[in-house]
């Protein structure tokens, strides 16, 4: 991590010990090695005393709110756990991420996360609170993402003009690939190098390398490309799930 990275989560580490945390953990990219600062999200999870009562919820919007003046704040996503009940794979968890408090789940791939290669950042450990994640909830889970979410996305042809669905879309396939053929988690920079090995257009993959870890003043591509990527995106990703669901769903 660099100053700017450290010193926010510094002062939200110090804002969050007013409610006591038993825990705070990163995942994805700044726990597994892949953290690029200011185009990578701060990812983490806090295991707070429950149950999360009004106050409690008025005191996390605070929190974020005086944080918003940072820089890097609008990568901070923190969802919000209490330790009686963060066993339960489906319940919904209060989570502060794109600038609003919502609810979601804490993911198998994220609990699979938080126990390979998690940090901890304050407290207990993630094995303290999660059980572990089965293969089978894993693969189930990483099938049940690609058929259900991404699979329908991929007819929404405006969305694919898009740099981040283009990206997530490639990317989330790489890494659902790798999970369901070898049982492993693995990195974006990772779902980059596999990609070409997967089928995916090399135009595509080395467009999301240059505007992902390349210089970003590198010059832009001609004004027609966002309309040709969408397409050979599509193209793709549409026969590569419906082949990875149909091997492994």
């Amino acid at each position: 991590m660099t100053r700017r990275t450290d010193a926010l989560l510094g002062r939200f580490l110090t804002g969050l010990a007013a409610l006591d945390p038993a825990a705070v953990w990163a995942h994805g990219s700044l726990a597994g090695g892949d953290y690029q600062e200011g185009r990578s999200d701060l990812d983490l999870v806090a295991v707070l005393p429950g149950p999360l009562g009004p106050r409690t919820v008025w005191a996390l919007a605070r929190l974020h709110a005086r944080l918003r003046g940072e820089p890097l704040a609008p990568l901070l996503h923190c969802t919000y756990l209490t330790s009686g009940r963060s066993a339960d794979p489906e319940r919904r968890h209060l989570t502060w991420a794109h600038g609003e408090l919502f609810r979601r789940p804490v993911t198998p791939v994220t609990r699979r996360e938080l126990h390979d290669f998690g940090r901890v950042l304050h407290g207990r450990p993630p094995r303290a609170f999660l059980p572990p994640v089965p293969d089978g909830e894993l693969g189930a889970f990483v099938v049940r993402d690609q058929r259900d979410f991404w699979r329908p996305h991929v007819d929404r042809a405006a969305l694919w003009r898009q740099d981040v669905w283009v990206d997530l879309g490639l990317l989330t396939f790489a890494r659902a690939t790798a999970t369901l053929r070898d049982g492993r988690l693995i990195s974006k920079r990772e779902a980059l190098t596999l990609l070409p090995t997967l089928g995916a257009p090399t135009e595509v993959v080395e467009d999301i390398t240059r505007r992902r870890y390349d210089d970003r003043s590198a010059t832009p591509p001609d004004p027609g490309w966002t309309d040709r990527r969408a397409v050979l995106a599509r193209g793709y990703l549409a026969p590569a799930i419906d082949g990875l669901v149909a091997v492994y769903g």
